[in-house]
């Protein structure tokens, strides 16, 4: 690796963000990294950038204040001038994965956070490669088994990220003729298959925290319905490896468990009823659920159960899911290095473990 090498990086503070980074510094001792961090109430972008590079290590990190939703991705000209002749690597992750935005505002982070980089890229007097890291979600509704060249093909979406998210990877791939770059497509992105670790518990942890509190135990969904998760340290390993890999280039590559590593919602819900202790989920079909069911349980049901109900809504079309994610790009480029995610059943009780002992992020756990 050439020595020279200055790797941008948006969304370094993100749950992958955080592991990428270290990943990067791992792996490529050579390398600088040039992180763009919003500032936050009260604290800078440095200062946020402090808590996630080991001292040591911060002589090969610059951190520069920026925001992707603001021109010239909110740095001054001369920054930007320098970052565009010495960058030579752009990894673009930085993203708003809240489903309650509205499209008008959802596009002003995903899409037009994407153009800027892009337009960054193109500038760039050095660059190497442009890896851009997606979502498998830009399927959207569709049912089946999804191939990484497909994106699309008249599908509906079921919020605002999966939408907005697929119409920044369209505007990626219409760069790509011009530009040495890679598109990559994490599904569900969960603790660390080794240790249970996770610094984020949205997605799969919400219902899975409120089953195994025995406060819910109804899915308004389908026992065969497929839960595709892979674990940070497998995705922050593939991403940190796609960023170098020439034969990547032009490439759409999924990072998901695929169809022989997924599992069904049954599967892991009977996983989770062992290790928790818990009754046996009850499987509503979702048209009936919230057709009738849940209008009748809002008018009667108060508290905690309430809030379920009104907090379970951005989760529940995640219940019905029947569709596979080719990864034959991703096993054809990753195989040489040994990586591939481990099948979802082999690491789940290390995160419910995990879970447990940190009372769901609430405590400081020591891992050894």
């Amino acid at each position: 690796m050439n020595n020279e090498e200055l790797i941008l990086i948006t969304g370094a503070t993100g749950f992958l963000g955080v592991q990428l980074v270290q990943k990067l510094l791992d792996c490529y001792p050579a390398a600088r990294l040039a992180l763009l961090i919003r500032d936050r109430a009260g604290q800078s972008g440095q200062q946020r950038a402090d808590l996630i590079v080991p001292p040591a290590q911060r002589s090969r990190v610059q951190v520069h204040s920026a925001d992707v939703s603001l021109a010239n991705c909110g740095l001054d000209a001369a920054t930007y001038e320098r970052l565009s002749a010495e960058a030579t690597r752009v990894i673009h992750s930085a993203a708003t994965v809240r489903f309650d935005h509205s499209l008008d505002e959802a596009r002003h982070i995903n899409v037009e956070g994407t153009r800027r980089l892009l337009d960054f890229a193109a500038g760039a007097r050095q660059l190497r490669s442009f890896t851009y890291v997606g979502t498998a979600y830009v399927a959207g509704e569709r049912s089946g088994l999804i191939r990484e060249g497909e994106l699309a093909v008249g599908q509906s979406y079921r919020n605002t990220y999966e939408q907005t998210k697929a119409e920044a990877e369209a505007l990626v791939q219409s760069r790509l003729s011009s530009m040495p770059g890679v598109i990559l497509r994490p599904s569900i992105i969960v603790g660390d298959s080794r240790t249970g670790v996770t610094s984020s518990f949205k997605m799969m942890y919400w219902p899975l925290k409120i089953y195994a509190r025995r406060l819910w135990r109804t899915v308004p969904g389908y026992p065969d319905a497929v839960l595709d998760i892979v674990p940070v340290d497998f995705v922050a390993a593939a991403v940190a490896r796609m960023a170098f890999d020439e034969a990547a280039l032009g490439n759409t590559v999924h990072l998901c468990a695929g169809p022989h590593g997924s599992a069904t919602i049954q599967q892991i819900s009977s996983r989770a009823a062992e290790f928790f202790d818990a009754p046996e989920a009850r499987y509503v079909d979702p048209k009936l659920f919230f057709a009738a069911i849940r209008p009748l349980l809002f008018v009667s049901l108060w508290g905690r159960k309430r809030r379920v109900l009104v907090d379970g809504r951005a989760y529940r079309d995640y219940f019905t899911m029947r569709m596979q994610f080719d990864t034959s790009n991703a096993e054809h480029l990753l195989a040489p290095a040994g990586l591939c995610p481990p099948p979802v059943l082999d690491y789940l009780d290390r995160l419910f473990r995990y879970c447990v002992e940190s009372d769901w992020g609430r405590k400081q756990v020591s891992i050894q």
